[in-house]
């Protein structure tokens, strides 16, 4: 008696398939979610990759770098996949160019001049 009123309190169940507006906003969601992934995490990421693979491709001798390992050194020698760097104190690394993280400026080798 009790389990009856509560299935009649609650309605009638709706009919089947009758879900409006359609497919497409049965997946509206899944489609906004989507575009916010690509533009809060895919787009900015490729952009980056990108001005890297960029800065990679100009690196020519006498940069001054910042290894992906922390090394610093100025470009001696560059050939296709292999830079050679001068570490300083006559010592010399060969390293490949996809582990360059960075090409410092003059002002920020300026400052790294001074602090030694």
């Amino acid at each position: 008696m009790f389990f009856e009123s509560i299935a009649h309190a609650m309605g009638q169940a709706p009919a089947a398939g009758g879900q409006p507006g359609g497919p497409l906003m049965t997946f509206m969601p899944l489609i906004l979610m989507f575009v916010i992934f690509y533009f809060l995490l895919i787009r900015p990421q490729q952009k980056k990759q990108k001005e890297h693979k960029q800065m990679l491709d100009n690196l020519s001798r006498g940069d001054r770098v910042i290894t992906a390992g922390g090394l610093y050194g100025r470009v001696v020698e560059a050939k296709d996949e292999i830079l050679t760097l001068d570490l300083g104190n006559d010592m010399q690394v060969q390293v490949g160019r996809a582990f360059i993280s960075a090409v410092i400026t003059a002002d920020a080798a300026k400052a790294k001049d001074k602090k030694k």
